[in-house]
């Protein structure tokens, strides 16, 4: 992505619906696109999750959200909904359970640790960046590890 000061969610979505190949590319094999912004609603109440992925190998649901800033509780809170509702209402008996990722641009180990469970095999958040770091950065990275 072009290296902006702020990006909103929506913005980096549209990237990321733009160069969609690359993205799915980047998250592995077997993925497949299924919707964005898909809106779900239960109890007169409209919720929308960002990008809608179901992957072929693993045969289960990926949903990823987007998020700008920091990593909060009730990000982590909002992806539980989405994965319970898609467990409950989307997904068939013969598919695995979804997997829930938030994206976002910080995020505390804390934070991820306390809100969910300890045996948490569902929900994931990791980092992004919207520009790659430079050749000498990502050497000391794989140097250092």
């Amino acid at each position: 992505m072009p290296e902006l000061h702020q990006y909103s969610e929506s913005q980096l979505e549209e990237e990321i619906i733009n160069k969609l190949e690359q993205f799915l590319l980047e998250l592995g094999h077997g993925f497949t696109f299924v919707a964005r912004q898909e809106r779900i609603t239960f109890d007169d109440k409209h919720f929308r999750i960002d990008l809608v992925f179901y992957n072929r190998i693993l045969r289960c649901f990926v949903l990823i959200d987007l998020k700008i800033g920091e990593l909060k509780h009730q990000d982590l809170g909002q992806m539980q909904m989405y994965v319970n509702y898609y467990d409950r209402e989307m997904r068939l008996e013969d598919e695995n359970k979804t997997i829930g990722i938030v994206l976002c641009q910080n995020k505390s180990e804390s934070v991820v640790k306390y809100t969910l469970p300890e045996n948490n095999e569902q929900i994931f958040a990791s980092k992004y960046k919207t520009v790659l770091p430079s050749v000498e950065v990502l050497k000391e990275l794989l140097e250092n590890k």
